[in-house]
């Protein structure tokens, strides 16, 4: 039991304790502090056998407070360029940067760090997931459709640009503000996606993750400096999908997709902070892939049935999508919507634009689509040989039940 709350504890407090020790010691220091971080939850994991305390988070917080102290002693060396501990007013300030307000502000500064246009996008979005939300690099690699040693190089890249060069641990302003924004954003979308659909093999949900990508997507609200109509777009959206998270899966821990969902246990006070976001996101006329992603989602969600769902508005908003993000999986999902609305013609033209190497780790969802195609225009022996392909490459083990069932449905045909 201590091992599953030490990893939901990690998952929340390891970000904000880097991010701290970071404004107190400097990036120059950032792997020594990560590696600081690590102890503090090593050394958790074994205490906690024995007793676990009352206040876990507390105990992090005072266990990371008395890790500073060991980081200075590593650092002995360099002690003229670090701050004196033993001093007490220097020791009240360290103390002070451990207060809510204060993690906000080191969290924000290591977001918008790991989002500076000196290090490669690929690179920025990596780093951000290992230092901001303790992401593990098994984690990364799914959540971004890479290989692990893919995203080791690009964290090793992240980290020797900025300990060699000018980076500043702060939240940019001006004309620096936009671009940066934009990839902090990316970040958080990428958190909550991870969240709302793993690639995890036993499990789909990962509510923690929604949770944390909407907590600091809050975080960017409450900054005068970073409230934009894109980031209510992005929040209204993560509330549109989170208001559907205990209707994904049943009581026997399969599936459910939109149609077979139990509406009942959709989260309505959770779509109407969604719509009073939207009402934010769209007070001028200046709309990101967010404001037509949460359109989508408010779509579905309007729906009281799922029959009485609008696909011709949900293709339409699908299309203003792809004309600004031309990314694979929106020319997929436009097939679905098409296939939904019995469209094969237009469905059949999305697909044929694509191949299953387009969406890499999510190659399933290319096959599992066009054995759907190949049912809906009575080809079954088609439909058969793509949901086999289907099984073949898809690593969820409840996807995998899923896709299983649709197969024992057509054999049966």
């Amino acid at each position: 039991m201590e091992h599953k709350l030490i990893d939901h504890l990690f998952r929340y407090h390891s970000g904000k304790m880097v991010s701290v020790l970071t404004r107190i010691f400097g990036l120059s220091h950032l792997e020594i502090i990560e590696d600081a971080v690590q102890d503090t939850f090593i050394k958790a994991s074994i205490a906690w056998r024995q007793q676990q305390p009352e206040n876990p988070e507390a105990w992090l917080t005072k266990a990371a407070k008395n890790r500073v102290l060991d980081i200075f002693r590593k650092l002995k060396a360099e002690k003229n360029l670090l701050p004196n501990l033993q001093q007490s007013r220097d020791f009240i300030a360290v103390n002070e940067l451990f207060l809510d307000a204060e993690i906000e502000d080191a969290q924000l500064r290591m977001i918008f760090t790991a989002c500076h246009p000196s290090l490669d996008p690929r690179d920025r979005i990596s780093f951000a997931l290992k230092t901001v939300s303790g992401f593990s690099i098994k984690e990364i690699a799914s959540a971004l459709l890479t290989k692990e040693e893919t995203v080791k190089k690009r964290l090793f890249r992240a980290r020797k640009t900025i300990q060699k060069g000018t980076i500043k641990f702060h939240i940019p302003q001006g004309k620096a503000l936009p671009q940066r924004l934009e990839s902090v954003m990316e970040v958080l979308y990428l958190i909550f996606n991870e969240g709302f659909h793993s690639n995890t093999q036993e499990t789909l949900i990962r509510k923690e993750l929604c949770g944390e990508a909407m907590r600091l997507c809050k975080m960017l609200l409450k900054n005068e400096l970073t409230r934009t109509s894109a980031v209510y777009a992005l929040f209204a959206l993560m509330c549109f999908h989170s208001a559907r998270l205990d209707a994904k899966i049943n009581s026997s821990n399969e599936i459910l997709d939109l149609k077979q969902q139990d509406r009942s246990l959709w989260h309505f006070p959770l779509v109407e902070l969604a719509n009073t976001m939207m009402n934010k996101a769209v007070a001028d006329a200046e709309f990101s892939c967010y404001h037509y992603e949460a359109a989508i989602a408010a779509e579905h969600l309007r729906a009281a049935h799922f029959d009485d769902t609008n696909w011709s508005k949900i293709l339409y908003w699908y299309e203003c999508l792809y004309a600004m993000q031309p990314i694979p999986i929106h020319v997929l999902t436009m097939a679905v919507v098409c296939l939904q609305s019995s469209d094969f013609t237009k469905a059949k033209y999305y697909l044929d634009q694509l191949e299953a190497s387009d969406l890499e780790q999510r190659s399933y969802l290319y096959y599992g689509t066009l054995s759907d195609y190949e049912f809906a225009t009575n080809n079954i022996e088609k439909a058969i040989e793509n949901i086999d392909l289907a099984l073949q490459t898809v690593t969820n083990s409840l996807e995998k039940e899923h896709l299983q069932k649709k197969r024992a449905i057509l054999i049966k045909k």
